[in-house]
């Protein structure tokens, strides 16, 4: 039985690649035909679609009495999506942040993040709660459709309207579309023979519903923003990487989680556990994006690299918390009081030091300007 549950997993894999190479191709050509920029493609479309599958494990494990799994599921996908997914998608190359991330997508992330903490906090995502978050993502992808055409009509000057770039002649709509759903349809389906085999190993393990959706759903049902994203940096089209990955944590919460709460009106419990630490940390990874965007519209290869090794460094506590390993408390007392400062302090230092630059340089910018008036009044 483990050797059918590694061969799902090994499958699955494979459907996942392939359908992130299709899903990007068919995305990137409608857009380029509709004259939509590929981060509004990333935000929207790609996020919508590689979101189906956290969907689909939700709902199943909803109507399956597995609330943790559910919960987990989507708790542990924001995570990985921003530490792991953008963490390997920036030391593949670094990933510009358009202005519009920053200066919208990402807060609204953040603040659809700190309204799920928010509803969380009772112990359950009841209905009213499911419309709060499924509001909230109705409203940030009318706005953004919005902001992107007011964008292509003032002109390729604008942040994220350059038009994707084609090769030869364009591919034809009847394919996009085929391409589209066959990438959706194999995301789909890649995802859950991963998820069944992972799970099935797992809970084999005597692992609890909560940690497996933290760690191997949340792994296997993000593999598809993983393979899009990637295949969207290596094809040159990074801000529909870094879009699909912030609009796919917005459709986490405010669909995935939303929608079931609306649909099931006795609401989703969640887990104590979640709320104490779990939650906080997404939280704390949402906000860590922040500074980063901020600093130089880019996230640079250790900047990529510190998210991994964060990353493993929360896998690897929530593992040994669930096993009830001998070295759990020298773990947690390295990370408490060695790893979380020296982080804390890094970024701290590098953000002083990205704004301080930038600052000398837009006063060198202006400098250099003044003097150019000045020389073409004294002609």
């Amino acid at each position: 039985m483990q050797i059918l549950d590694v061969l799902l997993v090994l499958g699955g894999l494979v459907l996942l690649i392939a359908g992130g190479e299709a899903l990007v191709r068919g995305a990137s050509s409608i857009a380029t035909r509709i004259g939509m920029s590929p981060l509004i493609v990333g935000l929207i479309v790609v996020s919508a679609a590689t979101s189906a599958p956290e969907l689909a494990v939700t709902v199943g494990s909803v109507i399956s009495g597995e609330p943790g799994l559910a919960v987990g599921n989507v708790i542990g996908s924001n995570i990985v999506n921003i530490l792991l997914i953008l963490g390997l998608s920036a030391l593949v190359v670094p990933l510009l942040i358009k202005r519009q991330l920053v200066r919208f997508d990402i807060p609204v992330m953040v603040g659809i993040s700190v309204l799920l903490v928010a509803v969380s906090l009772d112990g359950q995502i009841g209905l009213l709660d499911g419309v709060l978050l499924l509001a909230g993502l109705v409203v940030h992808a009318v706005l953004s459709i919005l902001i992107g055409r007011r964008e292509v009509r003032v002109g390729a000057e604008g942040a994220g309207t350059a038009p994707i770039p084609t090769h030869g002649r364009p591919t034809p709509v009847w394919l996009s579309l085929l391409l589209l759903a066959v990438g959706i349809g194999l995301l789909v389906l890649g995802s859950q023979l991963l998820v069944t085999g992972a799970v099935s190993i797992a809970t084999g393990l005597g692992v609890s519903s909560l940690v497996v959706g933290l760690t191997v759903v949340a792994i296997g049902t993000s593999l598809p923003e993983l393979a899009t994203s990637i295949i969207a940096v290596r094809r040159g089209e990074r801000d529909m990487a870094v879009g699909n990955i912030v609009g796919s944590n917005i459709f986490n919460i405010g669909l995935v989680l939303g929608l079931p709460a609306i649909i099931f009106g006795e609401g989703i419990p969640v887990p104590a556990a979640a709320i104490s630490l779990d939650l906080p940390v997404m939280l704390a990874t949402a906000i860590a994006l922040l500074p980063i965007a901020f600093t130089g519209f880019i996230i640079a290869r250790w900047e990529g690299g510190l998210f991994v090794a964060i990353y493993v460094a929360y896998t690897a506590y929530l593992v040994l918390a669930a096993t009830q390993h001998d070295v759990l408390e020298g773990f947690t007392d390295v990370m408490l009081w060695f790893v979380v400062p020296l982080i804390a302090l890094t970024l701290v230092v590098v953000t002083t030091y990205e704004v301080g630059l930038h600052r000398g340089k837009r006063l060198a910018e202006r400098e250099a300007s003044a003097s150019d008036e000045g020389s073409r009044h004294e002609g």
